[in-house]
């Protein structure tokens, strides 16, 4: 019998990623979504690229009672991959009570069902922002716990306090805690990508669109920062990368490859790029220019983050892949195929 896993925010960007990849090998999906930064088309990409249609159930996870409706109506789910969580830095400083009541709040709805359930696993989509400005480059999962710069990091700092102590409680689940660094990119076959409701909040889908002509021009959040050309540094991972590495988080937990309740991983390529290097990546690999202004820092940015992914590398057998140039290339494709259909 195929393994069931809930994805939570299974429409949303990672989220639609990692669907593929689970049913790529095998798994039977089910997911929740509220609609509130994706659409329900999103499940039509799913299906041309996986040859299936997950279950869906649009539902938000706040409401404990359409959530244990889910439980029961689809009995047996072994694993939760949790990515319903709003995820903007800029957005957080701005509704921060918007943020702690939607993270939060699910994450414990979440959890609070799992035993009642007996679901085995749950993979949490945590953050490189729980590591706030970090003291040296890169960054491995040891440094040290920073204060929140912003909400949104907060909650994932607090999530990840959630998790722990209810494992530490004794309760009968594990958990792998992802760290991510900055996804980017989109499907290579550009049926499903990044496509944010409204204004992007996130660098690509507004240097896409802003390439394309739907927005005059991209703002570069501040030149004065400590960098070799005074823009913000990140490590940027394509998307289809990092969504293997869930499936390889859930792997480890329900086939017991760790006698561990609890592990952390650094989800990064190990190169730190510059806001600055990353569009001129974009302009080099698709030949098109994107129109940018320096304008002053934005609350809540981090100067430079990257990561030390040894640990994902060496013990859950993950691995970064895709280059720069192949990465912005499958952004711009994906903005493409949205013009083309209408959308963007």
């Amino acid at each position: 019998m195929k393994r069931r896993i809930l994805v939570t925010g299974g429409t949303g960007y990672i989220g639609s990623h990692t669907v593929v990849e689970l049913q790529a090998v095998g798994y039977d999906v089910v997911i929740i979504d509220n609609l509130s930064n994706s659409n329900e088309e999103v499940l039509d990409g799913i299906e041309k690229i996986s040859g299936k249609r997950p279950a869906f159930v649009k539902a938000d996870c706040t409401d404990m009672t359409a959530l244990r409706k889910l439980f029961v109506d689809y009995p047996n789910i072994d694993g939760i991959i949790n990515f319903a969580a709003s995820k903007a830095v800029g957005e957080s400083v701005a509704k921060p009570l918007l943020y702690y009541r939607n993270n939060l709040v699910t994450l414990m709805n979440l959890l609070e069902l799992m035993p009642e359930f007996k679901v085995k696993g749950f993979v949490f989509s945590s953050s490189c922002t729980v590591y706030g400005e970090p003291d040296q480059n890169p960054v491995n999962e040891n440094a040290p716990i920073k204060k929140a710069m912003s909400p949104y990091g907060n909650t994932k700092q607090i999530s990840e306090e959630i998790i722990t102590d209810f494992i530490n409680s004794g309760a009968p689940i594990k958990s792998i805690l992802l760290r991510y660094f900055n996804p980017v990119g989109s499907h290579p076959t550009s049926e499903i990508g990044e496509l944010p409701n409204g204004v992007p909040q996130n660098l690509i889908p507004y240097l896409t669109q802003t390439a394309i002509g739907i927005r005059k021009e991209l703002s570069v959040f501040g030149d004065d920062y400590n960098t070799p050309d005074g823009s913000c540094i990140r490590d940027f991972i394509n998307v289809v990368d990092l969504a293997k590495a869930h499936v390889k988080a859930l792997e480890r937990m329900l086939d017991d490859k760790s006698d561990k309740q609890l592990e952390i991983f650094n989800l990064g390529t190990g190169v730190g790029l510059s806001v600055l290097q990353l569009i001129n990546a974009f302009e080099s690999a698709t030949g098109v220019k994107v129109p940018h202004k320096i304008v002053g820092r934005r609350a809540g940015d981090i100067e430079k983050v990257w990561a030390d992914p040894t640990r994902a590398n060496t013990v859950l057998g993950w691995k970064a892949t895709t280059s720069i140039e192949d990465t912005m290339r499958s952004a711009w494709n994906w903005q493409k195929k949205l013009r083309e259909r209408g959308i963007m």
